[in-house]
């Protein structure tokens, strides 16, 4: 996340850290500032970077922002949909404009490894009276191309009327 908010500063202020013209820039980079964040996994410390005019408000950690579960949470669904930690990146990046590093998305799937592996394993109702299936394309990297492939989805609905993810496969 601190990654991610040091390249949104780039992007803010037009220029590298370090770039040798960056006093020809009216804005410059000033320190971080401490903020602590309540996620999935527990809470996280972060130091967020900011500007000396002050003008900078990070998309990927908003100012006033004291939990990131959405942002977890998907990162948690496109891998447990087979997605690889490249391509989440990359999607992130290409749909949420969020620069997250596939260390840092790494560290995120690890620690719910265990959680989508019991998930994947978990024991399913004896009957479901309604099963909805769907796909949606996505882009999958095999080897050295990128591919269309479909990734399925199965809900089940219960006796109860409550909707239940039964699996997705790509």
């Amino acid at each position: 996340l601190e990654r991610g908010t040091q390249v949104e500063l780039t992007d803010h202020l037009g220029y590298e850290k370090g770039d040798p013209h960056a006093s020809a820039f009216p804005n410059s980079r000033n320190g971080t500032t401490p903020k602590t964040v309540a996620t999935q996994v527990g809470d996280v410390d972060l130091d967020l970077p900011r500007d000396r005019l002050g003008t900078f408000e990070p998309r990927l950690v908003p100012k006033g922002t004291r939990r990131l579960n959405e942002l977890d949470e998907m990162i948690i669904a496109l891998y447990a949909g087979g997605m690889t930690v490249r391509d989440i990146e990359y999607f992130l990046r290409s749909t949420l404009g969020t620069e997250l590093s596939h260390e840092t998305i790494s560290k995120i799937t690890d620690t719910v490894a265990d959680e989508v592996l019991a998930w994947q394993q978990r024991a399913l109702d004896a009957l479901y009276p309604v099963i909805y299936l769907d796909a949606i394309m996505v882009k999958v990297r095999d080897g050295a191309h990128v591919t269309n492939k479909a990734a399925h989805l199965a809900v089940g609905v219960d006796m109860d009327g409550i909707k239940h993810v039964l699996g997705i496969w790509l």
